[in-house]
């Protein structure tokens, strides 16, 4: 038996229950019945309009249809199936600041893409994520740019609208500049070791070799602009997505802020996908062009490099590019300031900071950027599509280029010295996720032979190389 205090709280339970459930419905079909009597609020100055007079037409009425129908409106559902233009929206906002806010955006989106589009980019992202968390293909790159793909295309987040959507700052803030690009680029030269380069310099003409592919994108765009009505790629313009085949995002992102800064987010996003899927897209190419023998090949073990050699070469580097090509000196410079600040040993801090912290954060803010730039308006059009296609050939090209070149240098190099052609794969400057590609192509014929060290002398090359075609282009169309 229940006890009386039981019933009792059960009972007073009820009641207030229904107590609000009548309030609730009379202030849902009874919208007067807690409305303002007065004109001006005593507190505020500010005036009301009472119901009932000319002014009030039923608009601020509140009835069970129309509350549904407002709820209803504002899901991302009926967003996808309702897509409206921006100067509609303009219109349906009453109030100025609302109206001007769209007007800004539509200065960037005419008008807003069909609503299967956008649930095609969120699945685009949530692809992007599965790659990254799941089959671990550079989840430090994918799962940021994935989740900046999804938060940039839900309907009615606004997160990547201009002024103040949380992405559109980022992306203002350092990716659609050189900020972000340049601080990248410290932090790869603290992290980077170029010791194998230097024990074994002959490996810079594998990184130079894939820098073929850059070269050859020019001749691809020329090619695409012979379809008419479809492709119409300037100089500039192909200048800035030839760098795609570098595997370097942020060069790409460095030259397209020079050149041709109306296609950098489509070129950041091919960069930076191309980047990733290095584990996926070089296997094929590495393993088509090289036999069984050439792919067991072992390399000798690198001579030592005294800590003087490491300490000049940034400084040697940094010389070099100023005497012979200034255009190159802010990414080669702050490569080189990363990596003297990590082989001089005095500031030992700095050097924990550009390689840990401060990489970290700003790996996170241009990965969320660069997401936030994969919207169906920029990114599903065919002169998109077009850069897409372009920077993988280019980037295909650009693997094959290193490997086919370190089996033309084994043509000339006695037996016993011979070149594995597997590293020259790595001589696009994805540091060091293709050097670790080649490495693990390696160990799949002969689980003894480890090549990393050997594939860091072309990777490390090809973040040198890729900098120095950025400088050659911006030094003759950019000036």
């Amino acid at each position: 038996m229940p006890s009386t205090k039981t019933v009792t709280n059960k009972k007073i339970a009820f009641i207030m229950c229904t107590i609000m459930a009548v309030a609730l419905i009379v202030s849902v079909f009874r919208p007067n019945a807690f409305a303002e009597s007065s004109v001006t609020h005593e507190a505020t100055g500010m005036e009301r309009v009472i119901p009932g007079t000319e002014d009030w037409n039923g608009k601020h009425d509140i009835a069970l249809k129309s509350f549904l129908m407002n709820i209803w409106e504002t899901t991302g559902i009926y967003k996808m199936i309702h897509t409206t233009t921006a100067e509609e929206l303009a219109e349906e906002k009453a109030e100025e600041a609302a109206a001007e806010l769209a007007k800004e955006s539509s200065s960037d989106f005419a008008e807003t893409a069909p609503g299967w589009q956008y649930l095609l980019m969120m699945a685009v992202g949530f692809l992007i994520v599965y790659l990254g968390a799941a089959k671990g293909f550079e989840p430090l790159l994918l799962i940021p740019i994935g989740f900046g793909t999804i938060l940039v295309n839900i309907p009615g987040a606004g997160m990547g609208n201009p002024p103040d959507g949380m992405l559109n700052i980022i992306y203002n803030a350092g990716v659609g500049n050189e900020f972000f690009p340049m601080l990248i680029f410290m932090g790869i030269g603290a992290m980077t070791d170029f010791g194998p380069l230097i024990a074994n310099p002959k490996m810079a003409l594998l990184g130079g070799a894939a820098q073929f592919g850059v070269f050859f994108t020019l001749f691809g765009v020329s090619l695409m602009n012979l379809i008419p009505g479809v492709f119409d790629y300037n100089i500039l313009q192909a200048c800035a997505i030839a760098i795609i085949g570098g595997a370097d995002g942020p060069t790409s992102i460095y030259v397209s802020a020079k050149l041709a800064p109306e296609l950098m987010a489509v070129i950041a996003v091919a960069a930076y996908s191309y980047m990733a899927l290095v584990p996926m897209i070089q296997p094929p190419i590495m393993k088509a062009l090289t036999s069984q023998k050439e792919r067991e090949i072992k390399m000798d073990q690198l001579r030592p490099v005294s800590k003087t050699e490491k300490t000049l070469f940034p400084m040697l580097l940094l010389v070099l590019t100023i005497l012979l090509l200034p255009t190159a000196a802010p990414l080669i410079g702050m490569l080189a300031f990363g990596n003297f600040v990590k082989q001089c040993g005095v500031v030992e801090r700095l050097s924990k900071t550009m390689e840990n912290e401060l990489m970290n954060i700003v790996s996170i803010l241009l990965s969320l950027g660069v997401g936030s730039q994969m919207s169906p308006e920029k990114i599903i059009n065919g002169r998109s599509v077009g850069i897409i296609i372009l920077g993988l050939v280019a980037f295909c090209v650009a693997t094959a280029g290193g490997v086919l070149m370190a089996k033309l240098m084994n043509v000339f190099l006695p037996k016993g010295k011979k070149i594995n052609p597997l590293i020259g794969s790595a001589g696009v400057s994805a540091v060091p996720m293709a050097a670790r590609v080649s490495n693990k192509v390696g160990l799949e014929y002969d689980p003894s032979n480890f090549l990393l060290m050997n594939a860091m002398g072309p990777n490390v090359s090809g973040v040198i190389g890729t900098a120095i075609a950025a400088g050659v282009f911006i030094a003759t169309y950019g000036l």
